[in-house]
């Protein structure tokens, strides 16, 4: 069973910056997907970034495209969001998620294309 252990959540004034991480105890072979999903209070889990693990093609929403990048440290297994330019309605809790093997296509955006999950971290932004 992969567990997957999110860090560097925190509070931040609008305009700064943070960087998430996010640590797997295991490595599927192959081609998989990692993501990052956030949800604020009282709304539904919505997609932040994605990124294959091989070739690390990626993927963004809108609502992020430009301040948010999604990367991975391979020689440490580590998956990473380096978060700029925040603001007030970035505040939530982020959750990173994998997938099981998958084809080296697009990053998948839906909630329910990935396996596993991890605990969270709070980011809250101020104004």
């Amino acid at each position: 069973q992969v567990q997957l252990v999110e860090s560097g959540g925190g509070l931040v004034q609008a305009g700064g910056s943070l960087r998430l991480s996010c640590a797997a105890s295991e490595r599927p072979f192959g081609n998989y997907f990692m993501a990052w999903f956030r949800q604020a209070q009282g709304k539904e889990r919505e997609f932040v970034a994605a990124i294959s693990w091989i070739g690390t093609t990626t993927s963004y929403s809108d609502s992020v495209k430009g301040r948010f990048i999604i990367y991975r440290d391979s020689a440490e297994e580590t998956l990473y969001l380096q978060m700029n330019n925040l603001k007030p309605e970035d505040t939530a809790r982020y959750y990173c998620a994998q997938t099981a093997p998958l084809p080296p296509l697009a990053p998948p955006r839906r909630t329910n294309a990935y396996q596993y999950w991890g605990q969270g971290t709070q980011v809250t932004v101020s104004s």
